[in-house]
């Protein structure tokens, strides 16, 4: 059974580019700020470029499958089950490099950028870099792996 979702769909689910969907499960608007969830599907193949958050640390939880990810000079595999901890202002980066779907949920803390999730998947986005900069994302470059 395939997980894949559209940007299309009426259920909530946004493409926020080729190989990636998410759900913004609970937006900061629910929380006050305080934190927001998202939970994402990539395809083999996808990931994030190096980025730094200046406002948020993240917190991944791996669902199913395997997620590559870069933290400062550390690169880890993160399997099913197994949780890591992404520190503001500390460059990371995430890639599904296995050959099957990665489903993790992401908590933010505090929340409010998931909304560029919304722009991005709204294709209302001529330069993400730009974009990023206004919510304090810095992109540094394509994803290291």
């Amino acid at each position: 059974m395939s997980n894949s979702k559209s940007a299309s769909s009426t259920d909530g689910w946004l493409r926020t580019r080729p190989g990636e969907q998410c759900l913004i499960r609970v937006p900061a608007v629910e929380t006050g700020g305080v934190y927001a969830v998202v939970e994402i599907i990539s395809d083999p193949g996808d990931g994030t470029p190096l980025h730094v958050l200046k406002n948020e640390d993240e917190y991944f939880f791996i669902v199913d499958g395997i997620a590559k990810i870069m933290c400062g000079d550390r690169v880890i595999e993160a399997k099913a089950g197994e949780s890591i901890m992404l520190p503001r202002k500390v460059p990371h980066a995430w890639a599904n490099r296995s050959d099957r779907q990665l489903r993790f949920v992401a908590i933010t803390y505090p929340g409010g950028v998931e909304e560029v999730m919304r722009v991005v998947a709204a294709g209302d986005v001529e330069n993400l870099a730009e974009l990023a900069e206004t919510v304090g994302v810095t992109v540094l470059g394509p994803t290291p792996f």
